[in-house]
Parts: C-alpha cells; sequence; structure tokens
C-alpha cells in the first residue's frame, strides 16, 4: 500500500527528475498576499513570479503545501467531520511553470505520473476543461486518448481559477477518479455532481492573465503553469477507499484520539474523532508558523478550530485536556516532511494544553447556560442575540461555538440581534477611551477597528510582508488619499512592523504601493489597531492598496539585541543584588537600553563589573531564545518574571533564554532568564554580540537606572574609550597598560601640591601676605574680635585659616572674607568659652547680607557662607560687630 509520505515523496521526486525546483512549503501565513487569511493554494509563494514582479533561479518547481481552509473565501470549517473530504488542513501537491512550459507539456506531465507513475486505472478517468479552452480539449485527445465523453466543458468559475479577488488567474482542466458506481452520484456538470463517485483529485491552472482591482483582465508577461493535486485524495483512491479519513495518516490519528479517549475509533463518537484528528493538524501547523489563539484575526479562527475540537472531546467524554495528548501521533507522521513540527513541539503541546484547560471551564458553565436558554424553545427557533451575547461577553462563550451546538439540535441565533448587542458594547468602549484623558482623536482608531478588524501581527517572525491599507488618517480624520509632502497614519490588516509597548520602541522603515512611498518613523497601537506614522515621499497612496510592507532591518536587529539584553541584565542584577530587584521601567531602542530597577544604593565598581561579565557570558552561551504561551498565573509560577508597566491578558508570552548549567539543553529550573514579554528578540543569545555598562545613576527613590550599550554600538563606544585612552598615553609618553599606575602617581602628587599651596597660603594670610596687613584684633563689647579680607586664598582655605586665628587669639571672634574672582566667600569663628554668648552662625548671617548673599550656616564655633561681591566688605565687618556688641 503506498502511504501518504510515498506518494509525497514519489510526487516530488517525479517533477525533480521532470527539472522542477523541489522548493519547500512556505507559511501558513501568507508574507505576499494580503488578501488572504492563509495559504490555501500551492500558487500563493509564486503569485509575484507568475505577476513578473519577482525572479528566480529556476523556472520549474514543484512543492508539498501545507494548506488551511477555515476563514475568509476559502472556509470548509462547519463541514469537517461530517463529510469524506473536506478539512480545515490539507496538503496540495503541485507543479509550476514560469514563463517555461504551457498546455502542451502540463497535460502530459500529469497525465503519465497518474497513469504510469501512480498507477491509476486510465479507464476511472475524466477530466473536466473551459468551455472555450479547445486548445485543452485537442491535448487531451491526442496525448491520454480520451474520448468526448470523457471531456466535459463547464461554462463557470469552478473551471476558471484565480487565488482571490486580484492576481493571476486562468482556465484550467480537472482531472477525476471515477470510484464507482456502486457508489453515489454523477460527473461534474451533472445534477448529481455533489455525490462521491467522482472526485476531483487534480486540478491544472493555465495562467494566463491578471485579475486587476478594477475588475479588468490584463495578459499576463509570461504564460505559466499552476497546479494542486490534494493528497489527501489521492491516497484515497490508491488505498482503496474514497474517504480521506480512511487513509493511513488520517487513520493513525483517529487511533489516536481513539486510544486517549478509551472510545471506539468507528462507534458513535467517530465523527468527533475525524474532526479531532483534522483540527490537530491544522492548530498545530498554525502554531508552527507562528500565529497564537487570540480573539481576533487569525488568532481568533485557530481558537475557533482548536475550540472545535475540544467540544468534540468533550462530547467523547473526555474529562481531562485532550488534544496536547496526540501531538507526538502527528510529529511522528508528518514531522519528516515538515521539520517546523518537531522544532515547535513543545510550543504546540503547551498552547494546546493551555487552551483546552482553560476551555473546559468555559465548556462546561457555557453548555450548561445554553441549555438552560433553549430549553423552552422549539426545534428551528432561534435563541435570542441578546442570550447569545451575554453568554459571550459574561462567560467567554463565542458566537460560533454557540451556533455549532445549536446545529445539533436544529436551532439557530438571532445574528443581528447579537451585532447589535456587539455594537451597543462597542460604543460604550469608544467613550471610556475618549474619557480616559488620551487624545480626543484616537477614538479614530476604534471605527476603523470595527470597520476593518484589527491588525494582524507578524512581525515576530518576519521583517517584510504585503499588507492591505484599510484606513488613512490624515490632520486627524479619516482620508480618501494622501499625496507627496502629506504627513499620515496609516492602518493595514497585517504588519511586520512593532507597536511601541513594554518598553520597546515603536518600528520604522517603508511602505509601497503601486506608484507610493511612505516613510515610517513611527509605529503605535491604539484600539489593537496598528498606527504606521509616516510621511508620503512619492506619488498618491489610496485605501484598499495593497502594499508592500519593509521593516527597517539594521534598526530592528539592534532594537531587538537591546530588548533580549534587557531580559539578561535583570536576571544578572538579581544574582548580583538579590531577589528584591524589579524592573521599574526600560526603553528599548535602536542605539541603547535603559533598565531601572529596585534597589536603594549606587552600585559599586565590582558589582557593576560582575553584572557585565555575566551577561556577556549568556550571550556567548548563544543558546536560543525560546517563546511559550501560557497564563499568567502560570507564567509566575513557573518563575518568570513580570515586566514594570505591561497589561496583561489571559494569555502570556513567555521569552526564556540562557542556561544554568551552561549546555544550552535542561529543564525549566536551569532556565537563566524567564520573563513575561510581548516584545520582539534575537533568536540566539549570541545575535546580542557584545555587552557594555556604561554605569548606574539615580532615576527616583529607591530606583536606580542602569544604561548600556550593545552590538556594533558597545563596540564603536569600547573603540573610542581604546583611542581616547592610547592618546592620554601618548601624552604621558608611557603605554596604556601603565595610565593607570602614572595617573595615580600625578593625581597623588596634585594632592601634595595642592595641599603645600593651600598652607603657603594660609602662611601669607596669617601673615598679611597677599596684599593685606596681618590683622589686629579690637575689643568689642568686652569680646576679642579679629577681621579680614584676604586676596589669593580661596573658600576651602578658610576654615583652617579661621581655627588658627582662634587659636592665636585663645579667646575671641574671627571673621574672614576671602575676594574669590569677584565673588565673596565668608567663614566666622568663635573660641568654646564664648559660644554660649555669642554664635558664629549669626556673625556670618549678617556679614553676607552686606555682601549680597542670602543664609549661611555651621555650628557655634564654625560658619560659613557666601556673597555677590566682596566690595562692601568694610558693610559686612561692621554688621559682625554689631552682633557682637548685642
Amino acid at each position: 500500500m503506498k502511504t501518504l509520505n510515498d506518494i509525497r515523496s514519489t510526487f516530488l521526486s517525479y517533477f525533480e527528475r521532470n527539472g522542477h525546483e523541489v522548493v519547500p512549503s512556505s507559511p501558513l501565513v501568507p508574507r505576499n498576499d494580503p488578501t488572504l487569511m492563509f495559504t490555501a493554494a500551492g500558487m500563493v509563494q509564486f503569485k509575484n513570479l507568475f505577476t513578473g514582479v519577482e525572479t528566480r533561479d529556476y523556472s520549474r518547481a514543484t512543492t508539498a503545501q501545507k494548506c488551511v481552509r477555515a476563514g475568509g473565501k476559502h472556509n470548509d470549517l462547519d463541514n469537517v467531520g461530517y463529510t469524506a473530504r473536506h478539512h480545515t488542513f490539507f496538503e496540495m501537491l503541485g507543479n509550476f511553470s514560469f514563463g517555461d512550459y504551457f498546455k502542451e507539456d502540463a497535460i502530459p506531465l500529469a497525465w503519465d505520473l497518474l497513469t504510469k507513475g501512480f498507477g491509476i486505472d486510465e479507464s476511472r478517468l475524466l477530466v473536466t476543461v473551459y468551455h472555450t479552452d479547445e486548445e485543452a480539449v485537442q491535448i487531451w485527445k491526442k496525448h491520454a486518448g480520451l474520448s468526448d465523453d470523457r471531456i466535459i466543458r463547464i461554462a463557470t468559475d469552478d473551471n476558471f481559477w484565480s487565488a482571490g479577488p486580484t492576481g493571476p488567474c486562468g482556465p484550467c482542466t480537472e482531472i477525476f477518479y471515477d470510484h464507482g458506481d456502486h457508489i453515489w452520484g454523477g460527473p461534474p456538470g451533472s445534477p448529481e455532481e455533489d455525490g462521491d463517485r467522482f472526485v476531483e483529485i487534480w486540478n491544472l491552472v493555465f495562467m494566463q492573465y491578471e485579475q486587476l482591482e478594477d475588475g479588468t483582465r490584463r495578459d499576463l508577461p509570461n504564460q505559466s503553469i499552476d497546479t494542486g493535486m490534494g493528497i489527501e485524495r489521492v491516497a484515497a483512491l490508491l488505498q482503496g477507499t474514497n474517504d480521506n479519513y480512511a487513509t493511513d495518516l488520517m487513520r493513525s490519528l483517529i487511533e489516536a484520539s481513539a486510544d486517549a479517549s478509551n472510545t471506539d475509533p468507528d462507534g458513535p463518537g467517530k465523527t468527533h474523532h475525524r474532526v479531532i484528528a483534522d483540527h490537530l493538524r491544522s492548530t498545530s501547523f498554525l502554531i508552527a508558523d507562528g500565529v497564537m489563539p487570540s480573539n481576533d484575526g487569525r488568532g481568533y479562527v485557530l481558537r475557533r478550530i482548536m475550540r472545535r475540537a475540544m467540544r468534540h472531546a468533550h462530547l467523547l467524554g473526555v474529562q481531562d485536556p485532550l488534544m496536547h495528548k496526540l501531538v507526538p501521533a502527528l510529529v511522528g507522521q508528518m514531522g519528516a516532511a515538515y521539520p517546523e513540527l518537531g522544532q515547535a513541539q513543545s510550543l504546540i503541546t503547551e498552547t494546546l494544553q493551555l487552551e483546552e484547560t482553560r476551555f473546559k471551564q468555559t465548556l462546561e458553565r457555557g453548555l450548561k447556560l445554553l441549555e438552560d436558554e433553549v430549553s423552552g424553545l422549539d426545534k428551528g427557533a432561534h435563541l435570542s442575540g441578546q442570550a447569545a451575547f451575554k453568554l459571550y461577553d459574561t462567560f467567554g462563550f463565542p458566537l460560533d461555538l454557540t451556533q455549532d451546538a445549536l446545529r445539533e439540535k436544529g436551532m439557530g441565533v438571532d445574528t443581528d440581534g447579537f451585532d447589535a448587542a456587539m455594537a451597543e458594547q462597542k460604543a460604550k468602549a469608544r467613550a471610556a477611551w475618549a474619557g480616559s484623558g488620551e487624545a480626543a482623536d484616537a477614538t479614530v482608531w476604534f471605527d476603523v477597528a470595527d470597520k476593518h478588524g484589527t491588525t494582524d501581527f507578524l512581525g515576530y517572525d518576519t521583517e517584510s510582508a504585503e499588507g492591505q491599507i484599510v484606513a488613512i488618517i490624515k490632520d486627524g480624520a479619516v482620508a480618501d488619499m494622501a499625496k507627496a509632502g502629506d504627513t499620515v497614519q496609516i492602518a493595514l490588516n497585517q504588519t511586520p512592523f512593532y507597536a511601541e509597548s513594554g518598553g520597546q520602541v515603536g518600528d520604522t522603515g517603508t511602505i509601497r504601493t503601486d506608484g507610493a512611498l511612505i516613510r515610517v518613523t513611527d509605529t503605535r497601537k491604539a484600539a489593537d489597531v496598528f498606527i504606521h506614522f509616516g510621511t508620503v515621499e512619492e506619488g498618491e497612496v489610496t485605501p484598499s492598496k495593497a502594499a508592500v510592507l519593509t521593516v527597517d532591518h539594521a534598526r530592528r536587529t539592534s532594537i531587538r539585541a537591546n530588548h533580549s539584553a534587557t531580559h539578561l541584565l535583570h536576571e544578572a542584577l538579581r544574582g548580583a543584588l538579590g531577589d528584591h530587584v524589579a524592573q521599574r521601567g526600560s526603553l528599548n531602542a535602536a542605539d541603547r537600553l535603559r533598565f531601572d530597577f529596585s534597589h536603594a544604593k549606587a552600585l559599586s565598581a565590582q558589582e557593576l563589573s560582575q553584572v557585565e561579565q555575566e551577561v556577556n557570558d549568556y550571550i556567548r552561551q548563544n543558546t536560543a531564545v525560546e517563546t511559550r504561551i501560557m497564563t499568567p498565573d502560570d507564567a509566575r509560577a513557573l518563575g518568570a518574571q513580570a515586566l514594570f508597566g505591561e497589561k496583561y491578558g489571559d494569555e502570556v508570552r513567555v521569552v526564556s533564554m540562557g542556561r544554568e548549567d551552561g549546555s544550552g539543553k535542561g529543564t525549566d529550573k536551569s532556565t537563566y532568564s524567564l520573563e513575561l514579554c510581548g516584545g520582539t528578540h534575537v533568536r540566539q543569545t549570541g545575535d546580542i554580540g557584545a555587552f557594555v555598562l556604561l554605569g548606574d545613576s539615580a532615576s527616583s527613590a529607591g530606583v536606580r537606572r542602569i544604561e548600556a550599550l550593545t552590538g556594533s554600538e558597545a563596540l564603536a563606544w569600547l573603540r573610542e574609550q581604546q583611542m581616547a585612552l592610547a592618546g592620554i598615553a601618548e601624552a604621558m609618553k608611557t603605554s596604556s597598560a601603565d595610565v593607570p599606575e602614572r595617573v595615580k602617581a600625578l593625581m597623588e602628587e596634585r594632592k601634595s601640591l595642592n595641599n603645600e599651596v593651600a598652607q603657603l597660603r594660609r602662611e601669607l594670610a596669617m601673615v598679611g601676605g597677599g596684599g593685606a596687613t596681618a590683622p589686629e584684633a579690637v575689643d568689642v563689647g568686652g569680646i576679642k574680635f579679629m577681621a579680614q579680607v584676604l586676596q589669593g586664598v580661596t573658600g576651602k582655605d578658610l576654615p583652617a585659616l579661621v581655627d588658627e586665628f582662634k587659636a592665636s587669639l585663645g579667646s575671641g571672634a574671627v571673621l574672614l572674607i576671602a575676594d574669590t574672582s569677584g565673588k565673596a566667600a565668608v567663614a566666622g569663628g568663635v573660641t568654646a568659652d564664648l559660644t554660649d554668648k555669642v554664635s558664629a552662625v549669626d556673625i556670618v548671617k549678617a556679614a553676607v547680607v552686606e555682601l549680597g548673599g542670602k543664609g549661611g550656616g555651621g555650628r557655634p564655633d564654625m560658619a560659613q557662607g557666601g556673597g555677590a561681591s566682596a566690595e562692601n566688605a568694610e558693610g559686612a565687618i561692621a554688621a559682625a560687630t554689631a552682633i557682637l556688641k548685642g
């Protein structure tokens, strides 16, 4: 029996032998087609090759493309589990020609693979063609020998293919397999075509046109080929069945579900096992490609698929989370063909377990409430929109799940009433925002979110993608157009640009449309809409335009390095200073990082050195930076540090880096840094490059601030320091290594000389040097008083001089005024035996006022102050004399 893995290998090898490049599957999140929610066909990654926008070093390609159809134009979700061939996830095998060969080669390649490569009975095959494509008809007759009754002309879009509302398109020919008259159904185009007897297995699209936004078509520069074969359908017929769920891969997943739930795979729960098996594939592959469950966009579709599977597990009677237990079975079946599945296995497992654990509570509560709401309704009735919204808003039971549960009871939901209740809630949210002190025009983004939805962020794993402009804001209002020179704010359906949050600055870069260029200077977020601030540099930009979004790579790289270094710094500080260290603010910019943390005193040079060395040790360890999704409580229980100022929802990203044992492997206990964070990070700690601490300072009471550099900025700073040191060494005529000792010696010499100079100044002052005569004591109210104005001394010299004059007096008071470059320094002293009668503080304060100053202070026996000028020294001495007189 040919297994599904055998079929994939045979297909790719066949086309490789026929000159095709084997190209890996592209991600499920399209990077080059903003009109698609998920990759739903093999040609998506080649769209720009078909239109001639892009060229590669091959003109023929073949792929096994992973696809999801569960949202947007392609949505098979509601049928999955109830039919033999509907899936949310499937593999599309395809061969492609980019201006190389066309119909005359594509048809023979397909026919020969089916009949010779796979050995399918020719008599069981028939084809359809677009009704005007006579060329394809003649090729089928010539190469395959098909008679007219086995070539069916179709006049509808069923045989005219396009990937979306715009882009490459063209007529196609479809190959059908006849499973036999024991199965009900008729050939395509007949009244019984919806039966299961005749199954389409391969579609050959002849790319001839490009569909434009205005509805017209133009010829492509090169005629090309795009084909798609559903591997599950081919596997079914080669394995003797018309049921995709009976194939080897699907059967293995169904049996894994039955084993884990201890139920019969073919018993009453047969449909439940089919849903679980299918949804396990789609959810696992979506998570592996970076989609995380959320309440909007792609994340919402993922959550919807997950919860649908989990409800079917509940209907099997399973009490504990089930889905995460099946991941090893999936990886065992498909991990070799898709390595990303194995690489993300732990993330997939944890995400499924988290979602199912939380959903169990929601499901049990919601189903009970739902039963109460519909208990009095007749079959065919509709649940009120208000009741459905209450289940959603108050109890977290989503509308689609309510509809799915009621479908089995033959009931529906008043969706208009639900929408009205939702609109009322959004209106309240807008009013709350407007009253929160934010800019009044920020409420415009709620309107954008209502009309176009929120923004899907693609930037965790890409820096470029295509998006569709949904709104242009100019001068605070929605605009229909912006032209060169206009300052604008742009919203798109998806973006790789990171919006400022959590201390990480917003991305910059460019947005290009057909004929326009916007330079993005910042990215922020409001109402979960990413706002791209910028200036139109070229052309005119209008809404609904497809755009190529490119983040400034060098800047993003530096920001990522600084953000990841902040996590390592946080942990190094905790290790050096204690567990009381907690983040109190941060800035992760392109040129530097800043980290505020709780700590009462400045760090010593030794502590700073220890922290810097430890961060660099973990950078050199070069371990992978890993991300997981969990609840905030589970993350904190695991030991993750929460970032200051960050608002957390029901789920958080937990970023881990570094291993305590240095091996790059280990359990959570050996993880060095574990933090809740929604920012972007390096892939390996070694990508940070280098880390240099610039020092710490006080930020506020009990909070210290560290500034640091990473990567090229750190190396540039080190080079500057090295050059400065070399310049000092040259000036000192010594080597760089000897500079510290030479500087120390010079400082000691300078200190000695300063002391010597100060002593000489004091001695001169004592004997009347510096242009003054030696002071003489006078009797003021029975107290000997010595006052003098000095030149050539500093304010620092005065206290020592006061002490010496006091000693010479034995008993008395002293006032010295130094004329220091236009300003006045004042010092006064009173011997200990007189401090109970007069205070040096009062003497100085009186003198300072006369010198144009304020205040003055010290002790009763010694005080100091300063004035604006020494010109009124006589008045100052007179004021001091008056104090002594009392």
